[in-house]
Protein backbone atom coordinates (compact mmCIF):
# COMPACT_ATOMS: atom_id res chain seq x y z
CA UNK A 1 0.00 0.00 0.00
CA UNK A 2 2.94 2.58 1.04
CA UNK A 3 4.52 1.33 -2.23
CA UNK A 4 1.66 2.17 -4.51
CA UNK A 5 1.27 5.43 -2.54
CA UNK A 6 4.84 6.68 -3.19
CA UNK A 7 4.58 5.82 -6.66
CA UNK A 8 1.58 7.71 -7.51
CA UNK A 9 3.32 10.79 -5.23
CA UNK A 10 6.16 10.67 -7.51
CA UNK A 11 3.81 11.03 -10.71
CA UNK A 12 1.93 14.02 -9.15
CA UNK A 13 3.82 17.76 -10.48
CA UNK A 14 5.01 19.52 -7.84
CA UNK A 15 6.42 22.39 -9.91
CA UNK A 16 5.77 25.80 -8.95
CA UNK A 17 3.27 25.99 -12.33
CA UNK A 18 1.75 22.44 -11.49
CA UNK A 19 1.44 23.40 -7.35
CA UNK A 20 -0.32 26.23 -8.56
CA UNK A 21 -2.77 25.05 -11.05
CA UNK A 22 -4.07 22.61 -8.84
CA UNK A 23 -5.09 24.97 -6.73
CA UNK A 24 -8.52 26.45 -5.53
CA UNK A 25 -9.67 29.22 -7.29
CA UNK A 26 -9.38 31.34 -3.82
CA UNK A 27 -5.90 30.45 -3.29
CA UNK A 28 -5.00 31.06 -7.02
CA UNK A 29 -6.26 34.46 -6.73
CA UNK A 30 -4.11 35.07 -3.42
CA UNK A 31 -0.84 33.83 -5.23
CA UNK A 32 -1.61 36.06 -8.35
CA UNK A 33 -2.02 38.99 -5.49
CA UNK A 34 1.03 38.67 -3.97
CA UNK A 35 3.33 38.01 -7.67
CA UNK A 36 1.46 41.17 -8.32
CA UNK A 37 2.57 43.08 -5.23
CA UNK A 38 5.88 41.69 -5.43
CA UNK A 39 5.93 42.89 -9.00
CA UNK A 40 4.80 46.53 -7.76
CA UNK A 41 6.95 46.38 -4.65
CA UNK A 42 9.93 45.53 -6.82
CA UNK A 43 9.29 48.43 -9.29
CA UNK A 44 9.06 51.32 -6.56
CA UNK A 45 12.74 49.93 -5.13
CA UNK A 46 14.03 49.92 -8.90
CA UNK A 47 12.81 53.15 -9.32
CA UNK A 48 13.70 54.74 -6.07
CA UNK A 49 17.33 53.56 -6.76
CA UNK A 50 17.70 55.26 -9.95
CA UNK A 51 16.11 58.68 -8.51
CA UNK A 52 18.00 58.61 -5.36
CA UNK A 53 21.10 58.34 -7.44
CA UNK A 54 19.93 60.89 -9.71
CA UNK A 55 19.20 63.04 -6.89
CA UNK A 56 22.69 62.81 -5.19
CA UNK A 57 24.34 63.55 -8.57
CA UNK A 58 22.58 66.68 -9.06
CA UNK A 59 23.22 67.81 -5.27
CA UNK A 60 26.68 67.02 -5.71
CA UNK A 61 27.14 69.03 -8.99
CA UNK A 62 25.39 71.95 -7.76
CA UNK A 63 27.01 72.13 -3.97
CA UNK A 64 29.94 72.43 -6.35
CA UNK A 65 28.57 75.42 -8.21
CA UNK A 66 27.19 77.31 -5.21
CA UNK A 67 30.47 77.12 -3.12
CA UNK A 68 32.71 77.85 -6.06
CA UNK A 69 33.03 81.71 -5.52
CA UNK A 70 30.61 82.31 -8.22
CA UNK A 71 27.71 85.29 -7.09
CA UNK A 72 25.03 83.84 -6.41
CA UNK A 73 23.03 86.25 -8.95
CA UNK A 74 24.89 84.92 -11.52
CA UNK A 75 24.25 81.42 -10.14
CA UNK A 76 20.43 82.03 -10.20
CA UNK A 77 20.40 83.61 -13.63
CA UNK A 78 21.92 80.40 -14.67
CA UNK A 79 19.49 77.85 -13.08
CA UNK A 80 16.60 80.32 -13.78
CA UNK A 81 13.41 80.43 -11.38
CA UNK A 82 11.82 77.07 -12.21
CA UNK A 83 15.24 74.58 -12.56
CA UNK A 84 14.73 70.70 -12.32
CA UNK A 85 17.11 69.69 -10.17
CA UNK A 86 15.75 69.44 -6.17
CA UNK A 87 18.84 71.06 -4.53
CA UNK A 88 18.26 73.86 -7.69
CA UNK A 89 14.93 73.92 -6.56
CA UNK A 90 15.82 75.49 -2.91
CA UNK A 91 17.98 77.67 -3.87
CA UNK A 92 15.94 79.15 -6.04
CA UNK A 93 13.14 79.56 -3.89
CA UNK A 94 15.16 81.50 -1.34
CA UNK A 95 16.60 83.67 -4.00
CA UNK A 96 13.37 84.61 -5.50
CA UNK A 97 11.86 85.10 -2.12
CA UNK A 98 15.74 87.29 -1.41
CA UNK A 99 14.25 89.72 -4.71
CA UNK A 100 10.87 90.09 -3.74
CA UNK A 101 11.91 91.32 -0.28
CA UNK A 102 13.66 94.20 -2.14
CA UNK A 103 11.61 97.26 -2.15
CA UNK A 104 11.92 99.61 -5.34
CA UNK A 105 14.46 101.82 -3.46
CA UNK A 106 16.75 99.16 -2.37
CA UNK A 107 15.81 98.65 1.21
CA UNK A 108 14.31 95.38 2.29
CA UNK A 109 10.79 94.87 3.27
CA UNK A 110 10.56 93.79 7.17
CA UNK A 111 10.66 89.79 8.21
CA UNK A 112 12.04 89.26 4.91
CA UNK A 113 14.84 86.25 6.79
CA UNK A 114 12.08 84.47 7.91
CA UNK A 115 9.81 84.23 4.61
CA UNK A 116 13.12 83.13 2.94
CA UNK A 117 13.61 80.39 5.64
CA UNK A 118 9.77 79.79 5.20
CA UNK A 119 10.23 79.66 1.29
CA UNK A 120 13.02 77.04 1.59
CA UNK A 121 11.23 74.75 3.94
CA UNK A 122 8.29 74.40 1.60
CA UNK A 123 10.47 73.75 -1.19
CA UNK A 124 12.39 71.00 1.17
CA UNK A 125 8.78 69.80 1.99
CA UNK A 126 7.73 69.17 -1.91
CA UNK A 127 11.09 67.39 -2.72
CA UNK A 128 10.91 64.84 0.38
CA UNK A 129 7.36 64.11 -0.79
CA UNK A 130 8.91 63.24 -3.96
CA UNK A 131 11.46 61.25 -2.58
CA UNK A 132 9.40 59.57 -0.32
CA UNK A 133 6.41 58.35 -2.67
CA UNK A 134 6.05 55.12 -3.32
CA UNK A 135 7.52 53.95 0.13
CA UNK A 136 4.39 53.57 1.86
CA UNK A 137 3.46 51.01 -0.56
CA UNK A 138 6.57 48.97 0.46
CA UNK A 139 5.64 49.18 3.79
CA UNK A 140 2.71 47.73 3.09
CA UNK A 141 3.44 44.89 1.18
CA UNK A 142 5.96 44.48 3.73
CA UNK A 143 3.59 44.39 6.78
CA UNK A 144 0.69 42.53 5.22
CA UNK A 145 2.40 39.95 2.56
CA UNK A 146 2.95 37.31 4.76
CA UNK A 147 -0.64 37.59 6.40
CA UNK A 148 -2.49 37.50 2.72
CA UNK A 149 0.01 34.58 2.44
CA UNK A 150 -1.00 33.01 5.32
CA UNK A 151 -4.50 33.23 4.79
CA UNK A 152 -3.83 31.37 1.10
CA UNK A 153 -2.77 28.84 3.33
CA UNK A 154 -5.19 28.13 5.58
CA UNK A 155 -7.91 28.22 2.67
CA UNK A 156 -5.51 25.58 0.84
CA UNK A 157 -5.16 23.42 4.03
CA UNK A 158 -8.65 23.71 4.58
CA UNK A 159 -9.47 22.58 1.46
CA UNK A 160 -6.84 19.64 1.65
CA UNK A 161 -8.63 18.08 4.42
CA UNK A 162 -11.95 18.38 3.22
CA UNK A 163 -10.95 16.63 0.21
CA UNK A 164 -9.51 13.99 2.57
CA UNK A 165 -12.28 13.85 4.40
CA UNK A 166 -14.78 13.09 1.37
CA UNK A 167 -12.15 10.44 0.00
CA UNK A 168 -11.55 8.72 3.49
CA UNK A 169 -8.25 8.25 2.61
CA UNK A 170 -5.11 9.77 4.31
CA UNK A 171 -2.40 8.28 2.00
CA UNK A 172 0.33 10.75 0.78
CA UNK A 173 -0.67 10.91 -3.00
CA UNK A 174 -3.65 12.81 -1.35
CA UNK A 175 -2.10 14.61 1.38
CA UNK A 176 0.98 16.03 -0.30
CA UNK A 177 -0.50 17.90 -3.24
CA UNK A 178 -3.05 20.05 -0.96
CA UNK A 179 0.02 20.77 1.87
CA UNK A 180 2.26 21.90 -0.83
CA UNK A 181 0.03 24.22 -3.21
CA UNK A 182 -1.31 25.51 0.55
CA UNK A 183 2.34 25.81 1.80
CA UNK A 184 3.18 28.11 -1.69
CA UNK A 185 0.73 30.48 -0.31
CA UNK A 186 2.66 31.38 2.33
CA UNK A 187 6.28 31.12 0.38
CA UNK A 188 4.99 34.01 -2.07
CA UNK A 189 3.77 36.29 0.77
CA UNK A 190 7.37 35.78 2.05
CA UNK A 191 8.96 36.13 -1.07
CA UNK A 192 7.06 39.91 -1.67
CA UNK A 193 7.57 40.90 2.31
CA UNK A 194 11.28 40.27 2.91
CA UNK A 195 12.19 42.24 0.31
CA UNK A 196 10.21 45.02 0.57
CA UNK A 197 10.88 44.93 3.98
CA UNK A 198 14.49 45.59 3.40
CA UNK A 199 14.46 48.10 0.68
CA UNK A 200 11.57 50.02 2.76
CA UNK A 201 14.14 50.34 5.44
CA UNK A 202 17.55 51.17 3.51
CA UNK A 203 15.02 54.01 1.20
CA UNK A 204 13.71 55.62 3.98
CA UNK A 205 16.80 56.05 5.09
CA UNK A 206 18.49 57.44 1.98
CA UNK A 207 15.58 59.47 1.64
CA UNK A 208 16.06 60.72 5.42
CA UNK A 209 20.09 61.67 4.26
CA UNK A 210 18.91 63.26 0.92
CA UNK A 211 16.44 65.46 2.98
CA UNK A 212 18.77 66.37 5.82
CA UNK A 213 21.29 67.47 3.29
CA UNK A 214 18.86 69.80 2.11
CA UNK A 215 18.28 71.26 5.05
CA UNK A 216 21.94 71.87 5.94
CA UNK A 217 22.03 73.69 2.74
CA UNK A 218 19.15 75.58 3.86
CA UNK A 219 21.07 76.69 6.53
CA UNK A 220 23.88 77.38 4.98
CA UNK A 221 22.29 79.71 2.52
CA UNK A 222 19.98 81.57 4.75
CA UNK A 223 23.36 82.00 7.17
CA UNK A 224 24.88 83.66 4.00
CA UNK A 225 21.55 86.02 3.41
CA UNK A 226 21.66 86.56 6.97
CA UNK A 227 24.91 88.10 6.69
CA UNK A 228 24.10 90.40 3.53
CA UNK A 229 21.08 91.97 5.47
CA UNK A 230 23.17 92.47 8.71
CA UNK A 231 25.40 94.45 6.62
Amino acid sequence: METEALALAQEIDFSMWGLFARATLTVKLVMLLLLLASFWAWAIIIQKHILYRATRREADRFDRSFWSGEPLDELFEQIGTDPEGSSEKIFAAGMIEWRRSHRNDGGLIAGAQARIDRSMDVAIAKEAEGLQRGLPVLATVGSTAPFVGLFGTVWGIMTAFIEIAEQQNTNLAVVAPGIAEALLATGLGLLAAIPAVIFYNKLSADSDRIVAGYEAFADEFATILSRQLDS
